[in-house]
């Protein structure tokens, strides 16, 4: 199961420059009391004064380039026949935690591959 797990790892954080370390002190010495109190409770090494703004909720992407409305359209036309609202809303947030790499729904993503394994190998499902 391990090659499915690349889909929810994060980025690491690159490390800074001099120049960069430069600017974040310069940064640091010109901001209020008030934000150099809360960059001193995150720590100034944890702090990251260049980091990018996250993309708005409509354009945020999976690993295959595909927002999660795609996702959600793709799959329910791939279902035989209607589908209720409640199985749509399932779908619905289940696409949204895999593009969010949110923790719950990657325990729900990784149970279902290894129940789906156990079923074919008890027989239940067919092998092919």
């Amino acid at each position: 199961m391990a090659e499915y797990r690349n889909i929810f790892e994060l980025q690491e954080k690159q490390a800074l420059g001099d120049a960069d370390t430069e600017r974040k002190r310069a940064i640091y010495e010109t901001m209020s009391p008030r934000g150099k109190r809360f960059v001193d409770k995150l720590g100034f090494d944890a702090w990251d004064p260049f980091q990018e703004p996250k993309d708005p909720l409509d354009i945020r992407t999976d690993v295959t380039r595909r927002t999660t409305q795609q996702l959600v359209r793709l799959f329910l036309q791939s279902r035989n026949g209607p589908v209720d609202n409640a199985y749509s809303q399932g779908v619905l947030d289940c696409a949204l935690g895999l593009v969010n790499k949110d923790e719950k729904f990657r325990g729900v993503y990784e149970f279902c591959l290894w129940y789906n394994e156990l079923l074919r190998s008890e027989g239940y499902l067919d092998h092919s």
